[in-house]
């Protein structure tokens, strides 16, 4: 008996139906000679420090460097703690006793990093010693599953990918465990997270976001011209920039007298605009941002939709290029694009023999290739997935057309001496932009263009003054933030290291939109309207940390230089975690050694126990004391009780009025928290005045 071992039940029942395991057992199905079952995600995770005899933040027992690191069964948290999964545990059990009974193992997990990890995690928890191989496929239609069943590789094969995989966990461990704890420590109140990739992204945000408040906006004029010639308009704009408007408007006059400008240089040159490259994760998140406002965290929910449902490839690939032996199917996968109602006209204009083969490359192929459809035609898709599915296909199409050639003009003119410019662009062959019919990429700086040559005096239509404004640096947006984080490697310093890691970002294609959405959780960023703005939490953790190690994008940056080096086996994993634990006893240093300024903090007495002083964290306050249990939830009915009122209400049983409350069916009201002696709060409510 074979046991396959896939992510998710959605993937096991594709596969199983294909081997002919069709008989349901609980957690797996089987038959043929096959057992498929499926993981939920994580089962087995890395331990927390409580499994290492370590309880509590306690400042003597940083750093907590484990040595060996433990793995334990997944846990979901309630009540404040966290627990066994039930459902996790049994499934697990179910793993252990068919991996006990099998001949051989057959990892079928997403293939990519975090999909070996989750593998990998299962195996050396449940002690298994027994071989197995790997299936690594990029799609999951019929006819990409049993040819990677015909190419099953040996899982020794991946084992710089587990390996960079592990590092990667215990990395983000040794960091977010002890930066996290150390913060909170020192900050003496609330509760706080920081993380090997979050800080450095948050960073990113809040500096930006400084940048942008702390800009002065500074006036500069212009004067703009007007022309008309051989029956086209067109403007021309001074290349001087006056700082005051009466600088301007004296040069105004002086034009308006001369009436004429003449042509002083005429540049033309031909531009062959290369199509764009396949989308990787990144580029379509991106993309999706930009065109559908879509965060990335959606983008990838989506994009993981329409690869379970076969509509595309494995969505979480790094690369935009595909392998030399992909070519062959690419007119077939143009072929399924034309029967699309949308489609039909822009392929009947391809030049289907003659494609262009700029995505080709076998040594820029990571993992998986670029994204791409499938054979399979869409069917049934929510009005979002649609929408990824078509920008998917369009980019293909665009992709695999024919270069644009343009003719750009540069033209200088001169009027009193005063110099303006204009440019030009016209298309000679639409190539790849005929797909959608964006011909420019900015319509602000071309316009179609007269003839003109060297000693034409032009007349002047209009002439006026355009009064500017410097602009601040843009808000990040979530497709701008992507960028910054996949470009981390060109702010590092060093002219030949950046050289070297331009092209590496911080977090990978597949865990960025994760990054992200965990500074909304942590409360750290918020959204007003597309951009990404630090909340007064995440600037107050910024300042703190700003000018430590722990915000440095760049040596972010570079340890994934290091685990992509572990992956390709490169090099060892252990120098990569020994390093690791030398930069987390730093940071850990660096941190306990802050001086924040506090606010005066509160010793409350637990008002259930009278024993145990109460921790206050910053959406909660509650008793360490785990026999006591006792918790208050600090924001009441859309009100967050300040620290005074939490010592009122503890001391003394009772808040002041607390005003603008809302109940659940949205009315407002003003009311008192009031205490018993076991500490249980309820509503009291003012009295009325008497008329």
């Amino acid at each position: 008996m074979k046991v396959v071992i896939a992510e998710k039940p959605s993937v096991a029942r594709e596969i199983a139906s294909l081997l002919g395991a069709i008989e349901k057992k609980d957690g797996y199905l089987t038959g043929n000679g096959y057992c498929v079952t499926w993981a939920f995600g994580h089962l087995v995770t890395l331990a927390m420090p409580e499994e290492y005899g370590v309880s509590g933040f306690q400042r003597e027992t940083l750093p907590i460097l484990p040595e060996p690191f433990l793995l334990t069964v997944r846990k979901k948290r309630e009540n404040n703690h966290y627990k066994l999964d039930t459902g996790v545990l049994k499934q697990l059990k179910t793993i252990e006793k068919l991996l006990k009974n099998c001949e051989s193992i057959i990892v079928a997990t997403d293939a990519g990093r975090e999909g070996e990890l989750i593998f990998r995690y299962i195996y050396e928890y449940l002690k298994c010693r027994k071989p197995f191989e790997r299936l690594w496929i990029s799609s999951l239609t019929e006819k990409a599953i049993l040819k990677g069943f015909e190419n099953i590789k040996s899982g020794k094969d991946f084992d710089g990918l587990y390996f960079a995989a592990a590092a990667r966990s215990q990395a983000d461990w040794l960091v977010g465990i002890n930066a996290s704890q150390a913060l909170t420590i020192v900050s003496g109140g609330g509760s706080y997270s920081l993380g090997r990739v979050q800080t450095p992204t948050l960073a990113l945000i809040c500096k930006r976001f400084l940048e942008n408040k702390m800009f002065v906006v500074t006036k500069y004029w212009q004067i703009e011209l007007g022309h008309r010639k051989d029956f086209i308009d067109f403007k021309s704009l001074s290349v001087i920039k006056w700082d005051q408007s009466k600088q301007a408007d004296d040069s105004l006059k002086f034009i308006h007298r001369q009436g004429v400008a003449t042509v002083v240089s005429v540049e033309t040159k031909t531009v062959y605009e290369q199509p764009p490259l396949l989308f990787d994760l990144t580029a379509l998140q991106k993309e999706a941002n930009m065109k559908l406002n879509l965060s990335a965290e959606e983008t990838l929910l989506i994009a993981q939709s329409l690869y379970e449902k076969k509509f595309i490839s494995y969505p979480r690939t790094g690369s935009k290029f595909i392998p030399e032996d992909l070519w062959i199917e690419i007119p077939k996968l143009i072929q399924v694009i034309s029967e699309l109602e949308k489609f039909k006209d822009i392929i009947r204009q391809m030049k289907i023999g003659r494609l262009n083969k700029r995505i080709v490359n076998d040594l820029k192929v990571t993992d998986h290739h670029g994204l791409l459809i499938t054979d399979k035609i869409p069917s049934a898709l929510s009005i979002k997935e649609k929408a990824i599915y078509e920008m998917i296909a369009y980019r293909l199409i665009e992709a695999v057309s024919s270069v644009c050639t343009k003719e750009l003009t540069d033209v200088t003119l001169e009027v009193v001496h005063s110099e303006f410019t204009l440019k030009g662009c016209k298309i000679i062959e639409p190539g790849w932009r005929m797909v959608k019919g964006n011909f420019l990429d900015n319509n602000d700086f071309v316009q179609d263009l007269p003839e003109l040559k060297i000693g034409d005096e032009v007349k002047i239509k209009q002439a006026k003054v355009l009064e500017k404004k410097t602009k601040p640096p843009v808000l990040y947006t979530e497709a701008s933030l992507l960028a910054a984080m996949e470009n981390a490697g060109k702010q590092i310093g060093d002219e030949k290291e950046r050289k070297i890691l331009q092209e590496i970002g911080i977090g990978t294609p597949a865990t960025r939109a994760s990054i992200i959405e965990t500074l909304f959780k942590r409360e750290y960023i918020k959204r007003v309207m597309k951009s990404l703005l630090p909340t007064e939490k995440g600037l107050k953790v910024y300042e703190w940390i700003k000018d430590k190690k722990i915000a440095d994008v760049a040596m972010t940056a570079e340890w994934e230089v290091e685990l992509q080096k572990i992956q390709n086996n490169e090099t060892y994993a252990v120098h990569f975690q020994k390093r690791m634990k030398d930069f987390t006893a730093t940071i850990t240093q660096e941190l306990l050694a802050l001086s924040v300024d506090n606010k005066k903090q509160l010793e409350l007495i637990c008002p259930k126990c009278r024993t145990h002083k109460v921790v206050i964290r910053d959406k909660l306050i509650k008793c360490p004391n785990e026999s006591c249990n006792w918790v208050q939830f600090r924001n009441i009915c859309g009100i967050q009780l300040n620290l005074e009122n939490l010592e009122m209400l503890i001391s003394e049983g009772k808040t002041e009025i607390l005003k603008g409350m809302t109940s659940k069916s949205g009315k407002k009201f003003d009311a008192f928290i009031v205490m018993d002696e076991k500490g249980e709060t309820t509503f009291s409510f003012p009295q009325k005045k008497k008329k």
